[in-house]
């Protein structure tokens, strides 16, 4: 997200909420099929003194029912999602993002922690601090936009666009999606912190990175580039 030396903004966010889910039960039905029964007359030759016929009963035929259908297993209920459940990949077609997640807290200061030096450098990070992804409130997922060997991963950040997709798939299976409402880029000594981590009504995510010219004097980006998005 921002650089090595761990420069970018910091503040508060808020703590996290939750949700619930129900479940179908199915019934099994049985076919019943009735029989009929019938009466036929049967005529008697006629001879000079004539006879009144009588009538000759057809056997009827028993009233068969058909094997009960057997019981179908009841459906297996979906569970709903744990709303504690942390998230663990972020997945972003329009730009090729696909990356496990690692978790970032914050440093003495109060700004951000990054991924340092590592195998967990070029990974997006989830700001701990911040609500699940899914739970009412902006959660943060921040990422390095290059490093020492070229682009990383979130490098083509600011090539979003409105209506742009996001995934985080959480602990627990589940998947919560977002869609881009804006990206915007914001000066590091005049970041807006109560607007990029400010409670919100409704589940939001906030992606962060570097931005902008490469101060070589301070060894960072000057600016931050995020994106905010709702769950959809």
């Amino acid at each position: 997200m921002t650089d090595d030396d761990g420069a970018g903004p910091g503040g508060s966010a808020p703590r996290a909420r939750r949700p619930r889910r129900r479940i179908i039960t199915a019934l099994a039905t049985v076919l019943v099929v009735g029989g009929a029964s019938a009466v036929a007359y049967g005529v008697v030759d006629q001879d000079p003194d004539p006879v009144a016929p009588r009538p000759v009963a057809a056997s009827s035929p028993t009233p068969t029912r058909a094997a009960p259908e057997p019981p179908q297993p009841e459906p297996t209920p979906t569970p709903a999602p744990d709303p504690h459940a942390p998230p663990v990949r972020v997945t972003i077609p329009a730009i090729g993002v696909d990356s496990d997640l690692t978790y970032v807290g914050l440093n003495p200061d109060g700004t951000l922690e990054v991924p340092q030096r590592g195998p967990d450098y070029d990974k997006a990070a989830w700001y701990d601090g911040s609500p699940v992804p899914g739970q009412v409130g902006p959660a943060v997922i921040i990422g390095h936009v290059d490093g020492i060997e070229g682009p990383s991963v979130f490098y083509r950040l600011g090539a979003l666009a409105p209506g742009d997709m996001i995934d985080v798939a959480r602990q627990d299976g589940s998947t919560a999606r977002f869609v881009v409402d804006s990206v915007q880029a914001f000066p590091k000594n005049a970041f807006p912190t109560d607007l990029v981590y400010g409670d919100t009504s409704r589940p939001e995510l906030r992606l962060i990175t570097c931005g902008g010219e490469f101060d070589r004097s301070a060894q960072s980006h000057v600016d931050n580039t995020v994106v905010f998005a709702h769950q959809v």
